[in-house]
């Protein structure tokens, strides 16, 4: 009997006494809830950036295909309205974010309807073609059944012909808990691993073994969604370039950078048509003066980037050239120190020039390289848009790409091999090799 009282016996949930959830969140002296709240948005946007890798090999030039599930599972509302509007809502905002971060990719849209595979759009790098495709889906006919073996047939005859230096992938947004396929869809997934496609999948519903198998098989990640807010940090997680496979091959690839006709020997330029309407019923081609020209074969294109139908070379600007880049070397994360371990000649944010105060600003983000002092809304804005940080560019006398310098372990390495060769030359003279 005594044994049995010093156990502590497991209660049921319902036995349990009620969690104060609420008591978590505190009251500060004014009994205001500011504080707490501004704490929990702070761990919340630190923990994303904290995920964040750095010095890896990465794609960046990537041919990524969505395939979206258009079965009767995606009019179910617990996603409001319905999972496919939410769907859509959050792909706008997936679109403009993946071309933002990766100006010189590609990608498309597959949607499963009806137990069939129907391309939507194909690769291409303009955001607006797949934002005008997204508002056609909105008002699809959600029937039946979808195959998931289809979608990745017709995802993979594309993706073949891709160069193999560019990464390809596959996204899947899987509502459904069943797949309709016409045969072994084993098959097509051994077919995606000789071919070193990535896929991933995010289902809307709950774990599904063979969209598991397939990601686990093709080194893709797998995800199921719990609410709209961690259905969107599963989608934007798609945005960051994955590491490239050790199998992937590294080439040069040509590129172009267009210019601009304004004036022709004192005149103004001529009027053209551009090459990516000329073949476009819904938006025809229209003649004007502007536009950007091939610098080989002197065809004219709206917006970049954007691949020349003529000569099939790449045209890109600077700029997105530069934007890819970052993602190489990423700004190191900074220090988070307590407020009260801030300085007191350090009362403003050196980003944005705010006044911090212990009631918003419950952390302060420093860097290591320029010793600066940043709020979480300048520590957010450095490492997800900016890619620099603000001091080590600005101070003089802190070199503007501080953080590129190689480890310190690295730096040693080169000097022994550096030593190694001086040896190894040295030796050669001596026996006149």
């Amino acid at each position: 009997m005594a044994d049995d009282e010093q156990e502590d016996p497991k209660e049921y949930r319902w036995e349990t006494g009620y969690e104060k959830t609420w008591e978590a969140i505190k009251e500060d002296e004014d009994g205001m809830l500011d504080g707490a709240i501004a704490e929990i948005i702070q761990k919340a946007k630190r923990r994303r950036q904290a995920e964040k890798t750095k010095q890896n090999r990465l794609g960046m030039m990537r041919h990524l295909f969505i395939v979206l599930d258009c079965s009767e599972s995606m009019s179910v509302p617990d996603l409001k309205p319905t999972r496919l509007l939410c769907t859509l809502k959050l792909l706008e905002i997936f679109i403009e974010e993946f071309f933002d971060q990766n100006p010189i990719s590609q990608l498309g849209i597959i949607a499963l309807k009806a137990k069939r595979a129907e391309k939507i759009t194909d690769l291409t790098g303009t955001s607006r073609v797949h934002l005008k495709a997204l508002e056609g889906l909105a008002k699809v006919a959600l029937t039946s059944e979808p195959s998931l073996q289809n979608g990745l047939d017709l995802a993979l005859k594309t993706l073949k012909v891709v160069p193999s230096h560019a990464s390809r992938e596959i996204v899947i947004i899987m509502g459904s808990l069943t797949t309709c396929d016409p045969v072994d869809i084993n098959q097509t997934i051994d077919e995606l691993k000789k071919e070193r496609i990535r896929c991933s999948v995010i289902s809307l519903s709950a774990e599904i073994h063979v969209c598991r198998y397939l990601t686990q098989q093709t080194m893709g990640s797998y995800g199921a969604v719990l609410d709209d807010a961690h259905y969107r940090d599963q989608l934007l997680s798609q945005v960051d370039p994955p590491p490239a496979a050790k199998t992937q091959d590294n080439s040069l690839i040509r590129m172009g950078f267009p210019h601009s006709k304004n004036e022709v020997e004192g005149k103004d330029a001529p009027m053209s048509m551009c090459m990516c309407h000329i073949e476009n019923q819904d938006e025809p081609s229209e003649m004007s003066t502007t536009g950007h020209h091939c610098p080989q074969c002197n065809s004219k294109y709206c917006e970049l980037p954007v691949e020349c139908q003529c000569c099939g070379l790449t045209l890109v600007s600077a700029p997105h050239l530069a934007r890819s880049y970052h993602h190489l070397f990423p700004v190191p994360n900074f220090e988070e120190l307590p407020f009260e371990s801030l300085p007191a000649n350090e009362t403003d944010c050196f980003g944005c020039a705010k006044l911090l105060n212990a009631l918003a600003d419950k952390s302060v983000y420093k860097c290591g390289y320029c010793k600066q002092y940043y709020c979480i809304d300048c520590d957010i804005f450095i490492h997800e848009t900016l890619h620099a940080c603000v001091g080590c560019n600005t101070i003089p006398g802190i070199a503007g790409l501080v953080y590129q310098k190689q480890p310190k372990a690295a730096t040693e390495g080169q000097e022994q091999q550096q030593a190694q060769q001086a040896a190894n030359a040295k030796q050669r003279s001596q026996f006149s090799i």
